[in-house]
């Protein structure tokens, strides 16, 4: 077995900077025989696991002062089965480097979340998502995945096999075990026509239902202090790729939405009170386009901005009217928001922690520029999701417990379960799950 331990006293901080950790030490496993000796050998010292990818969950789910389990070399494709037409990967890898190689061999994902920096484990265990009206999150694409329990034991899960635990650890916050492998349905890469389009708040929000069901994938973002929205719709299509220009698509993507994006986030934050002009230039300052390209190169941008952030699922129907009430919150209070806030949706999925489990569900996102104080927005906000029976993301800001949480999800009970069943000494603990999952 190679050496995979190391002592530190370095600190850790996920992307956004807001959590830290000073984990007692750090393990880089190569494979699974490895990554069950980590485990059993914090086992025995009496020392708490995480395991912690890139650090994008805004929560302190992967914060331990155990041992920190670094997945850097659990990476790359285990095997392409183009009978079943799904994918294998190692934990470790990130979803940049999936989309990249699923693409060369001619295949992708069905749907993705708007960033891919992630590890695949990260993603599917705090429930990433992107937007679809029929095609739900990365985690509801899982066909199979490798786990590894508190003891040691590999378990193999799938509808087939161990399919109570399957059932969970698609979404297991990190409390089930570490997950070492997951297996994705793939399909034959396909093209997708963006078309991003300025429209008023109250045209989009009244609009909101026909959009949703016209089109494959749709999203918003609303720029708060102004009554303007840029939505984007992504449907399939049969072709020709038509890409957006080299010139045009880095003055969009790099240009506006982070060189000058950054510049009046860091003015805001200096100067509130510029906040309102900044965000009624901000919500022009994108004109309409339309492009064609393959999936991840449409799903996906890049996000250079840092930002901390909460988002909240709510039952569908539910998404115009909490939408409204938050902008005549934004509108009475003296809060100045520099961020827009995103809004999109997915169908039910049947995952017990899903935020989307047994109902149609919308998103409501709220951001902050990091080093902005944040409290009181997203306070208020968290209030009115609340009302309407929101889940927090498991990987965004929120202030929500285990006894609240357990009367908005119906199989609450049956995670805590298996949770005590695969761990019952609480080797994968820490602050925030105690906080959200109970002891």
């Amino acid at each position: 077995m190679t050496e995979t331990y190391a002592r530190t006293t370095d600190t850790w901080r996920n992307w956004a900077g807001n959590v830290t950790a000073r984990p007692v030490r750090t393990a880089s496993p190569a494979s699974v025989d490895e990554l069950a000796e980590v485990l059993r050998r914090a086992s025995g010292d009496g020392l708490r696991v995480k395991p912690a990818g890139t650090g994008h969950s805004f929560t302190a789910t992967a914060a331990t002062d155990g041992v920190l389990i670094r997945p850097d070399l659990l990476t790359g494709i285990r095997e392409i089965d183009r009978t079943a037409m799904t994918v294998t990967v190692e934990a470790g890898t990130p979803l940049k480097r999936l989309n990249a190689a699923l693409a060369r061999d001619g295949l992708s994902l069905t749907n993705m979340g708007d960033i891919m920096e992630q590890t695949v484990a990260g993603a599917t265990s705090t429930g990433t998502h992107g937007t679809g009206r029929d095609s739900a999150s990365i985690a509801a694409q899982i066909r199979a995945l490798e786990l590894v329990t508190a003891d040691g034991t590999v378990l193999r899960c799938s509808p087939d096999e161990n399919a109570d635990v399957f059932a969970a650890a698609r979404i297991g916050l990190g409390a089930l075990g570490v997950i070492s492998a997951i297996t994705f349905a793939v399909e034959p890469v396909f093209l997708l026509t963006a078309r991003e389009e300025p429209m008023t708040f109250d045209r989009v929000t009244s609009d909101f239902d026909r959009l949703v069901a016209e089109n494959e994938h749709f999203e918003f973002y609303w720029f708060p202090h102004t009554g303007n929205c840029n939505t984007k719709r992504n449907n399939r299509s049969a072709g020709p790729a038509a890409p957006p220009g080299r010139i045009r698509g880095w003055i969009d993507d790099e240009l506006l939405s982070n060189g000058i994006f950054q510049v009046a986030c860091s003015i805001g934050r200096a100067v509130p009170g510029t906040v309102p002009s900044i965000a009624r230039i901000s919500s022009r300052a994108l004109s309409a386009r339309t492009y064609t390209d393959i999936p991840y190169k449409v799903f996906t941008s890049p996000r250079r901005v840092r930002f901390v952030e909460m988002e909240y699922a709510l039952p569908r129907e539910a998404a115009v009217e909490a939408l409204r009430e938050v902008r005549a919150m934004v509108d009475r209070s003296p809060l100045r928001v520099g961020f827009p806030v995103e809004v999109r949706t997915a169908p039910a999925d049947d995952i017990a922690l899903s935020t989307a489990s047994g109902r149609e569900s919308a998103y409501i996102a709220v951001h902050m520029y990091r080093g902005t104080p944040y409290q009181a927005y997203f306070t208020a906000v968290e209030r009115i999701m609340t009302g309407y029976d929101g889940r927090p993301h498991w990987g965004k800001i929120h202030t929500r417990n285990a006894r609240d949480l357990a009367g908005t999800y119906p199989r609450f009970g049956e995670f805590a379960a298996l949770r005590d069943r695969l761990d019952p000494d609480r080797l994968f603990a820490n602050d925030y799950l105690r906080r959200v999952l109970g002891d």
